[in-house]
């Protein structure tokens, strides 16, 4: 089965010993937002760059290259992948974890105008928004796996 949270198999084993609500996702995403900030930023952290380097290598996991290829993220243009390079850069030297959005809900365009938007945003805020995106990208990995 795929892994839900990126390299973070914590977030599932403390859901799975605590008792169950009957809504998968409401417990998993229980457990993120209990959490201390340095769990949440790791878990963060754990997610790859959009079109970075893990991409380029092929060390992406295999949901991963999924979404990202479902985004067109897999057939940029040079200039395209130079703009994502950019951004990316640029969104981890502003808030030191890499930029995170559920992919499979938007496209080039969106992830980009997304981008640029939240490097506007404080560091709170963009950890809230981060912590909200993976919340859907487990969303849909649980539809999928259904």
């Amino acid at each position: 089965m795929t892994a839900l949270f990126e390299h973070s198999p914590w977030v599932e084993a403390r859901a799975d010993a605590a008792p169950s609500s009957g809504d998968r996702h409401a417990d998993l995403m229980a457990v993120v937002h209990a959490a201390t900030q340095g769990e949440q930023l790791a878990l963060i952290r754990a997610h790859p760059e959009l079109a970075g380097k893990a991409a380029v290598d092929g060390t992406l996991t295999e949901a991963s290259a999924a979404e990202q290829a479902s985004a067109g993220l897999d057939r940029l243009t040079q200039a395209e992948f130079d703009r994502f390079h950019a951004l990316n850069a640029a969104y981890r030297a502003r808030f030191d974890f890499p930029f995170i959005i559920c992919v499979r809900l938007t496209d080039k365009a969106g992830i980009l105008a997304a981008m640029e938007r939240r490097l506007e945003n404080g560091r709170e805020a963009e950890i809230a928004t981060a912590i909200a995106q993976i919340g859907e990208i487990v969303r849909l990995r649980l539809e999928q796996a259904a």
